[in-house]
């Protein structure tokens, strides 16, 4: 016979930071990584107009990206105690 064991409230709550802890490091990490070719490039005089470009599209989706899983995580931090 199978039991259902209840997931306590704390463990999907440290789930949830440990969620939002990686994404904004993900985030924080392709946003570096993108200014540090923008700065190679600099030095290197190279042409700048590749990752210029390919910043002013990635990293507003990036931030775009991390608006909604804060959103997603506030909700669920505020809903979640409703119960």
């Amino acid at each position: 016979m199978k039991t259902n064991q209840p997931i306590s409230d704390r463990l999907v709550r440290n789930l949830q930071w440990a969620w939002l802890s990686v994404a904004f490091l993900l985030v924080g990490g392709i946003i570096v990584w993108i200014l540090h070719l923008i700065a190679t490039a600099w030095t290197l005089a190279d042409n700048l107009s590749a990752s210029v470009g390919i910043s002013i599209v990635a990293i507003p989706i990036f931030f775009t990206f991390m608006g909604v899983v804060f959103y997603v995580f506030w909700g669920l931090s505020h809903s979640g105690s409703d119960k």
